[in-house]
C-alpha cells in the first residue's frame, strides 16, 4: 500500500468526508497544484539559504537555556506530545541523535468508516512501532520519496503522502496525480485516513480527527514530525497567518524561524507532507508497519500471512467500523447488493486475532485464521 490524507475553531477547513470531495473541486485541484509547483520548485533552494540564520536563531535559543540544539529539539518533540494531550499513549526518548515517537499507531477516535475505495484491509495495533525523528535536521538538496510513512503524527499515527500507487518519482512531485489521489478516489475514512498492506492505520492527508482531539487545537500547533526533524503544521503559519497559494514548495513546506523549515497541511492537493527536504540517512530503511503473519501452527490461515486486499471494482457501500470491549473488531460493507464483512477478535496470544472474513477478494467465500504481529 502507498502513502497518503484530511478545523473548525475559525480558519479554513478541508471537507471532513472524503465522500462530499466534488467533481468541480478534485477538477481545481491540478490547476492549483501546478500553479503552486511552478513557484515551489525554487522554494527548496531558497529554505536552504534561509536556514543558516534561521539554524542559529534556533540554537541561539537553547543555548539561552544552557542546552544544546539537539536537546533543546528533544524539549519540542515531548512538549509537542504532551500539550497535545497523548503522553499517556505516546512515548518519547531521545538517543543517538533521533527523537524516537513509540506507540500502537492506534488512534482514538473513529476510523474507516465512510470509506468507498477499500482495499479490504483492517487497522489492527502495531505495538511498539517506533518512528525515528532527526533531532538535528539539515535541509538537503533533492526531496526524497518512499513508499511508506514520511513521518509521524503528535498521536503516533504514521503520516504517508497523499498518493495511493507506489513510490513517487522526482517529476511525480511537481504534477498532480489523480488517479493515484487517495482523497479524490475516496480511499479515506472521514478522518483522513486507512489500513494499508500491513493492516495498519495511517494518515494521507490533514488528520482532523485527531486534531479535535487535541487539548491545544486552538494554539495552531505542531500535529506531527516528518522523519527528517522538521515538524508539521496545519493549514495556517504557527502564529495563525494564512499562506497564499504559491508559498509552500513541492513537499508542502517553507522556512520556519525556529526550526529552519516546516511542513504543512493545505486544502489542495498535496494536502500534506509529500516528499522529505531535509537529509536522512537511510531513508530506505526508515520503519514499515509489515503484513500481519499466520500463526504457528494455523492449518487454516495463510502461511505467508493475511493476503493483501484487491479494492472492489467502483467501489463499495455503506462501510462501517466497530469496536466492542472485548476487543472484537469488525467493518461490514456491502457490493452489489450482497453484504461483506472483516472480523477479527484478540485471542489469548498477544498480539494475535482470528479473523473471519468474507471479502470481494475470496469472491464472497468466509475464510477463517488466527493471525499475530
Amino acid at each position: 500500500m502507498r502513502p497518503h490524507s484530511l478545523t473548525s475553531r475559525g480558519r479554513p477547513r478541508i471537507v471532513k468526508p472524503v465522500v462530499a470531495l466534488t467533481v468541480a473541486s478534485v477538477l481545481m485541484v491540478p490547476v492549483f497544484f501546478h500553479v503552486a509547483q511552478s513557484v515551489a520548485n525554487d522554494q527548496p533552494s531558497l529554505a536552504k539559504a534561509q536556514s543558516g540564520s534561521e539554524k542559529s536563531t534556533s540554537e541561539a535559543a537553547a543555548q539561552r537555556t544552557g542546552r544544546s540544539a539537539a536537546e533543546a529539539h528533544c524539549a519540542a518533540v515531548k512538549a509537542s506530545v504532551q500539550d497535545a494531550g497523548f503522553a499517556d499513549s505516546v512515548s518519547v526518548t531521545c538517543q543517538d541523535g533521533k527523537a524516537l515517537i513509540t506507540s500502537d499507531t492506534y488512534p482514538d477516535h473513529e476510523m474507516m468508516t465512510g470509506i468507498v475505495g477499500t482495499n479490504e484491509q483492517v487497522p489492527v495495533p502495531a505495538n511498539h512501532y517506533t518512528s525515528p525523528v532527526m533531532l538535528e535536521p539539515t535541509l538537503g538538496d533533492t526531496p526524497q520519496t518512499r513508499d511508506a510513512a514520511l513521518g509521524v503524527a503528535v498521536n503516533g499515527v504514521p503520516i504517508y503522502d497523499y498518493t495511493g500507487g507506489g513510490e513517487m518519482s522526482q517529476d511525480d512531485l511537481s504534477s498532480y496525480q489523480a488517479k493515484n489521489d487517495t482523497l479524490a478516489t475516496k480511499q479515506l475514512d472521514a478522518c483522513g485516513g486507512h489500513a494499508g498492506r500491513g493492516d495498519d492505520y495511517h494518515y494521507h492527508v490533514k488528520p482532523v480527527c485527531m486534531i479535535d482531539k487535541m487539548k491545544n487545537a486552538d494554539d495552531n500547533p505542531i500535529i506531527g514530525w516528518a522523519f527528517d526533524g522538521y515538524p508539521i503544521y496545519g493549514d495556517d503559519n504557527p502564529d495563525g497567518s494564512h499562506i497564499a497559494m504559491d508559498v509552500l514548495d513541492v513537499c508542502n513546506g517553507q522556512p520556519d524561524d525556529t526550526f529552519g523549515y516546516r511542513y504543512h497541511t493545505s486544502e489542495q492537493a498535496p494536502y500534506i507532507i509529500q516528499c522529505l527536504m531535509g537529509e536522512v540517512p537511510e531513508a530506505k530503511d526508515l520503519p514499515r508497519v509489515p503484513p500481519l503473519k499466520a500463526a504457528s501452527g494455523d492449518t487454516q490461515a495463510d502461511s505467508r500471512g493475511r493476503p493483501a486486499g484487491t479494492p472492489p471494482q467502483g467501489g463499495v457501500e455503506d462501510l462501517v467500523f466497530t469496536q466492542q470491549a472485548d476487543g472484537k473488531r469488525s467493518m461490514d460493507y456491502t457490493y452489489h447488493g450482497e453484504a461483506y464483512y472483516i472480523r477479527y477478535t484478540p485471542t489469548d496470544t498477544p498480539n494475535c486475532y482470528d479473523f473471519e472474513t468474507r471479502t470481494v477478494t475470496d469472491g464472497g467465500d468466509v475464510k477463517t485464521g488466527e493471525y499475530c504481529r
